[in-house]
């Protein structure tokens, strides 16, 4: 087992406990609606797309809590705002407001990082900056998520995974630093993820055989679940919204195949 992932596989075995040690406290709060905005590594799956994000709404929240999964195909940070997709997810989240606790993940880079996205690095930070800065304003909680890795891997012995988002990773960061934003560093889970359990596994996920990017409905469900313990190890708010999945963490952050 990876050292790194050590801490967050002892976290989640403190679950039950975490989640009944105060009753009172956690009925305070409000349930929780989440707004994805992302690519297709996080949209719904499609012929040409799917990510983590239905997997993450529809298999890791607790009843009451629920949300809405806006990843768009091909969608760059400039595009997303272009096409109107951003402008819905702020319009929902005022409506929802008052009744949940809002929290909106942003995750983007894949498509930004394309020469021919129209997006340099510069701009990409400054679009994530301005996504984070807005949620705020309409009184949510903005959430930045680091890209899912690519399962493209190196001839190396043993394969590794090509770190091709680094730059994206670390701008994403710094865009949550930069706003004072929460962020979850997916890109280096997922990827030591795949590092462990190699290939021929991590390719189980594909959306299709040739198709390393993109994840099918089954990937949904475990990369989902990766998104929700990096939350739930963070944010204590989040835990209280969480229902937990012990045998698929275990696998997860045991680097077993799930």
């Amino acid at each position: 087992m990876s050292f790194l992932l050590r801490p967050v596989l002892f976290l989640l075995s403190l679950l039950p406990i975490l989640a009944s040690a105060s009753p009172r406290h956690f009925s305070t709060l409000k349930p929780a609606y989440f707004l994805l905005a992302g690519d297709s590594t996080t949209a719904t799956q499609s012929a040409n797309g799917g990510g983590w994000g239905d997997g993450f709404l529809n298999h890791t929240l607790r009843q009451g809590s629920s949300g809405h999964n806006y990843g768009h195909n091909g969608a760059t940070t400039k595009s997303f705002r272009e096409g109107g997709d951003w402008a819905k997810v702020i319009e929902e989240a005022k409506t929802k407001i008052g009744n949940y606790t809002v929290y909106v993940t942003i995750q983007f880079g894949h498509n930004d990082q394309k020469v021919t996205s129209g997006v340099n690095v510069t701009e990409f930070g400054g679009n994530l900056e301005r996504f984070g800065r807005e949620v705020q304003e309409v009184g949510g909680v903005a959430i930045f998520v680091t890209p899912l890795t690519r399962r493209n891997y190196a001839a190396t012995s043993p394969p590794t995974v090509k770190q091709d988002l680094a730059i994206q990773r670390n701008i994403t960061i710094r865009a949550a630093h930069t706003t004072r934003s929460r962020h979850i560093d997916l890109n280096i889970a997922s990827t030591n993820y795949c590092n462990e359990i190699g290939p021929d596994a991590a390719w189980e996920y594909n959306l299709n055989p040739t198709d390393h990017t993109h994840l099918n409905v089954h990937g949904s469900v475990v990369f989902g679940r990766m998104v929700s313990d990096l939350m739930v190890e963070q944010f204590g708010d989040i835990r209280a919204v969480t229902k937990g999945n012990g045998t698929l963490s275990r696998e997860i952050w045991g680097s077993v195949a799930a």
